[in-house]
């Protein structure tokens, strides 16, 4: 049965390394990153969160085609409001395939300076330096540790939702828990 393995996540905690680094040791897994599909839109730079809304509904598509193919799909996407998370849910559900939730985590204020820090030691996806510039606009890091907040509400009302502590600078570690929550 194949799965959508919805790797959810603070800025900044890993969610894309992790999901890209998962695709490349497992052929045939799509790497469904709509912040990177987002990047496609014309006028994202203008417009992230248009971007966003327009792309998800293909995101959705995508991944439930490729799901009722028999093929797993990683998906690293922050959601923090349960009826979106709910979205992508029913989308396995309807494919006929299992969701797997794995929150990656670290304490709310090694969070917020990851989020600072991201991209230093790797190189930096295009979206970061809007997204930061977004949060800055948005409530900087109270808006970070409110996303925080929303994950752990996340996982107390999701009990199939695994948390695994993402350590900063340790992505092999990180990697291992997760594949092993994963077995």
């Amino acid at each position: 049965m194949s799965r959508l393995i919805h790797l959810n996540g603070p800025p900044g905690i890993g969610k894309s390394t992790l999901a890209r680094r998962y695709a490349d040791a497992h052929p045939g897994v799509l790497n469904c990153d709509v912040d990177v599909l987002r990047t496609l839109i014309g006028g994202w730079q203008r417009d992230f969160a248009r971007a966003g809304a327009l792309i998800r509904p293909a995101a959705l598509a995508m991944i439930e085609a490729y799901l009722r193919n028999g093929h797993d799909v990683v998906f690293p996407q922050l959601l923090g409001d349960l009826d979106e998370l709910v979205r992508f849910e029913q989308c396995a559900t309807d494919a006929g395939a299992l969701f797997v939730e794995r929150v990656l985590m670290d304490t709310p204020a090694a969070s917020v300076a990851r989020f600072h820090r991201r991209g230093q030691s790797e190189p930096e996806d295009p979206w970061h330096e809007h997204v930061r510039t977004i949060v800055a606009a948005e409530g900087g890091d109270a808006l970070l540790a409110g996303n925080h907040a929303a994950l752990e509400r996340v996982l107390a009302a999701r009990p199939d939702a695994v948390m695994v502590t993402s350590v900063e600078g340790e992505v092999d570690q990180t990697y291992r828990a997760l594949l092993t929550t994963l077995r």
